[in-house]
């Protein structure tokens, strides 16, 4: 990849990392739950997810589902499905425990790496964007695997550090999330939530 493709495809993904989406406010909830050390777990799946749907689309699974409406709407039900699922369980989840959870009381790091998968993996919608996005900074002539890690480690550091920001950003605001922690868990529960049932509406 040329360096100022490489430029142009940068400043994209940093544009593109601080959309607000599903994965990072499960970092923001993580962050806050579990402290930002911990959350690397979570940013560690949410990243896996992301750079396996990239080699779908790099490698054609992107204009096999842009064919197939009844592939897209089996995932999109399912991605939402998910979507609401989580939503549910951080509404209904206590108050949060802000004080430094012992290691049987915290969630396993495995637990938060697949949760962090799962809300990467089950939006369609990420595929299809990258099903339209990558193809302009791909030259045919190249190495194509070559071009992949170039592109997806790129987008891995970026998405990484974006996600591991939000994280330090609510381990820092504790004494406000200490007043305010069951609330919190409505409001991200509800955005999960929100964000659930319009992903199956979206064309």
């Amino acid at each position: 990849m040329a360096l100022h493709t490489w430029l142009i495809y940068f400043a994209a993904i940093i544009g593109l990392s601080l959309t607000p989406g599903p994965n990072g406010l499960l970092a923001l909830t993580h962050g806050a739950l579990y402290g930002h050390r911990r959350t690397l777990w979570t940013i560690g799946g949410g990243v896996a997810g992301f750079v396996v749907l990239m080699a779908l689309s790099m490698f054609g699974i992107g204009a096999l589902l842009k064919a197939s409406n009844d592939a897209l709407v089996v995932l999109k039900l399912a991605g939402g499905a998910y979507l609401v699922w989580l939503g549910i369980q951080l509404w209904r989840a206590p108050p949060m425990q802000l004080s430094a959870p012992s290691g049987s009381a915290s969630k396993p790091g495995t637990a938060m790496f697949r949760q962090g998968l799962l809300s990467a993996i089950s939006n369609p919608k990420v595929i299809l964007f990258y099903g339209a996005f990558l193809p302009q900074f791909i030259d045919p002539q190249g190495n194509l695997w070559l071009q992949f890690a170039v592109m997806a480690l790129t987008f891995a550091l970026t998405e990484g550090l974006t996600e591991y920001l939000l994280a330090r950003l609510a381990h820092r605001v504790r004494p406000w999330l200490e007043r305010s922690g069951k609330a919190f868990n409505r409001c991200c529960g509800g955005l999960f939530g929100l964000m659930g049932v319009a992903l199956p509406l979206t064309r």
